[in-house]
């Protein structure tokens, strides 16, 4: 337990930055699912339009610090294999 006024408020910050950082994460997640379901379902503009929104909020997400830029990298990298493997 903070004992000390910036402890406290070190603790605080902490707090803020998991709760923001778990709302990144998940919103990531949904996103990695839309594309893998259009691909699944063999939409292929659908696929291409999740694709876009969901590199674009990965690389947002790894810009914040949450995800590492090599696991930005490798879901991009996949996500587009699996999509422009249906043209």
């Amino acid at each position: 337990m903070a004992n000390t006024k910036s402890a406290k408020k070190a603790a605080r910050q902490s707090e803020d930055r998991r709760v923001r950082n778990m709302h990144y994460k998940q919103t990531m997640r949904t996103k990695v699912k839309k594309v893998r379901q259009a691909v699944e379902a063999g939409d292929n503009t659908t696929a291409q339009t999740a694709l876009g929104d969901a590199a674009r909020y990965i690389d947002h997400v790894a810009s914040k610090g949450v995800i590492q830029q090599r696991t930005t990298s490798r879901k991009i990298s996949r996500l587009s294999k699996a999509v422009h493997g249906l043209a």
